[in-house]
C-alpha cells in the first residue's frame, strides 16, 4: 500500500480547515497509509528582514529535514514549481509507484516558504497555481488532490 507523509508548518488555527483534513484523512484510508506531521513554526516578526527570513527558513528546512526519508520521493510545493493538472498529477504518482517507490513526503513550507535546501532535495517541487494560498489551508487542497488522484488512478469516479 502506498504510503504518504505530509510534512506542514504549523498547527491548524481554523476548525473549519481541521474538520476538511480529518474527511479526507478519512476518506484517504481505503487507498493510502496517509499521516500529517505537524512540524513547529519559527516565529518571526511581521516584516521580517531578509537575513531574518534566510535564517527562519534554515531553521525551519532544518526541522523538516528530520522527519524525510531517504527512500522516499520528495515533493516540495512551492509557487515557482511545476504546474500539472490533476490527471499528470496522478501519473508521477502512478509512475512512481509502479518503479517500487512506495513513500511519498510531500513539504509544506510557512509563511515564508521553504528554504532552497529543501526545493534542491525534492525528485518535483510543485506548484497549484501561479495564486498564492494560506499555508494552513493549502493543507486541505493537497490531501484533496491526492485523494482525487488516488481515485484517478484506480479508474473510478471523481469530478474532473
Amino acid at each position: 500500500m502506498i504510503r504518504i507523509e505530509i510534512l506542514a508548518l504549523g498547527k491548524l488555527k481554523e476548525r473549519y480547515l481541521d474538520r476538511g483534513v480529518e474527511e479526507y484523512l478519512r476518506r484517504l484510508k481505503p487507498y493510502a497509509r496517509v499521516t500529517v506531521t505537524v512540524v513547529p513554526e519559527t516565529g518571526f516578526s511581521a516584516r521580517p528582514a531578509e537575513s531574518k527570513k534566510r535564517l527562519v527558513l534554515a531553521a525551519e528546512a532544518e526541522r523538516l529535514g528530520r522527519f524525510i526519508r531517504e527512500d522516499t520521493f520528495l515533493v516540495a510545493l512551492d509557487p515557482g514549481g511545476e504546474m500539472l493538472d490533476s490527471v499528470e498529477f496522478s501519473q508521477v504518482l502512478d509512475r512512481e509507484a509502479l518503479t517500487g517507490r512506495s513513500h511519498f513526503t510531500f513539504v509544506i513550507g510557512g509563511p515564508l516558504g521553504l528554504d532552497d535546501s529543501i526545493r534542491a532535495r525534492a525528485h518535483l517541487v510543485l506548484s497549484f497555481s501561479r495564486l498564492t494560498f494560506p499555508h494552513q489551508l493549502f493543507r486541505l487542497m493537497l490531501l484533496e488532490q491526492i485523494y482525487r488522484a488516488l481515485k484517478i488512478i484506480r479508474g473510478e469516479p471523481y469530478h474532473l
